[in-house]
């Protein structure tokens, strides 16, 4: 069996020492004034000869894995399954390695997930915290873990989060519809006591207020999402045949996806007459014949962002802090709005 390359092998054939080829396949190479040339012949002989870095030796000197835990709350969600896809190249180009899990918006799969995590020794954790889970990102707090909510957050722990503004953007999405000459808007909503939820239903309501328009309780519909489809049914049935809207926002892709399957199952033309407009994108928004408008949210930007917070935590402990909220644009699934 060959012996595997040693950081020694490497240092003999560029003809420099073995501390300058550590610092360069660690990524410290700048911060040790290696020359980018020296730097680059270091890597491609590294290449040449398959070297692998000992990741347990590392480990135990460096008291780091390298590796990040990301928590969503469903990784089959396009949301989180493109912002998944951001944070794990934005930490391989970082040299980090990412472990997902998915809590399914249940606190219990949340912990369970959380501490497999904490087993595998992971330097610190990105999440989308579920409903019921402040307690437990309480404990992570008062445990000095590295981590970043992304979003959603919990208004009363001062932790790192990147989000969108969802009042502002809620407020743009049922301004849009106003703008459009509609009076009867409905909302669709899960039932939930998250903050990110709270804050778009809000949005929706001040919009009203300042159109003057009154808040119509039989206009908002609140669903639970362990019956999504079965309750969906009868909720569109409601806004649409039994309270007349003419527009509906939808506060998630998720919910629009049944929605408009529903709105679609009453009348094949019903987006003729009745105006929607959508928290978030989704691509089978695409393959329907009438654009649908919704609020595209900077997914790039979250989830890179929320990468570089943490592992400047992970590099710095004390670094401050940080609280991010993007903002939104209005879009369609044909062409945009602004």
């Amino acid at each position: 069996m060959k012996p595997k390359t040693s950081l020694k092998d490497i240092a003999k054939v560029v003809g420099v020492s073995i501390p300058l080829v550590s610092y360069v396949l660690s990524n410290k190479g700048k911060e040790n004034r290696v020359s980018e040339k020296t730097a680059k012949k270091i890597r491609q002989v590294a290449k040449e000869l398959n070297y692998h870095p000992n990741w347990n030796a590392r480990s135990l000197k460096t008291n780091k894995t390298r590796s990040i835990g990301v928590i969503v709350a469903d990784i089959s969600n396009p949301f989180f399954s493109h912002l998944a896809r951001t944070i794990e190249d934005e930490a391989f180009s970082q040299d980090y390695t990412v472990i997902f899990g998915s809590s399914d918006e249940k606190v219990e799969k949340f912990n369970k997930v959380l501490d497999f995590l904490k087993m595998r020794q992971v330097d610190g954790f990105i999440i989308a915290a579920p409903e019921g889970s402040k307690d437990i990102i309480a404990e992570l707090t008062n445990a000095d873990t590295p981590f970043v909510l992304i979003d959603r957050f919990f208004n009363d722990l001062n932790t790192n989060f990147v989000t969108v503004d969802n009042f502002k953007a809620s407020m743009q999405a049922t301004n849009y519809l106003l703008e459009k000459g509609n009076k009867k808007i409905g909302a669709i909503l899960y039932e939930s006591s998250l903050h990110h939820y709270q804050e778009r239903h809000l949005g929706y309501l001040e919009a009203l207020k300042q159109a003057g328009l009154p808040v119509n309780s039989e206009f908002i519909k609140k669903i639970d999402n362990r019956s999504l489809k079965k309750e969906m049914k009868r909720v569109v049935q409601e806004l649409v045949q039994d309270a007349g809207v003419d527009a509906i926002y939808f506060h998630t892709n998720t919910l629009a996806e049944e929605g408009l399957t529903q709105m679609l199952d009453l009348d094949r033309k019903i987006l003729k007459r009745i105006n929607v407009v959508v928290f978030d994108q989704n691509s089978s928004y695409r393959f329907l014949e009438d654009p649908i408008p919704y609020l595209h949210q900077p997914i790039k930007k979250i989830g890179q962002k929320a990468l570089r917070i943490l592992i400047g935590q992970i590099e710095d402990p004390s670094q401050a802090i940080q609280q991010i909220s993007f903002e939104t644009r209005l879009e369609t699934s044909a062409l945009k709005l602004e």
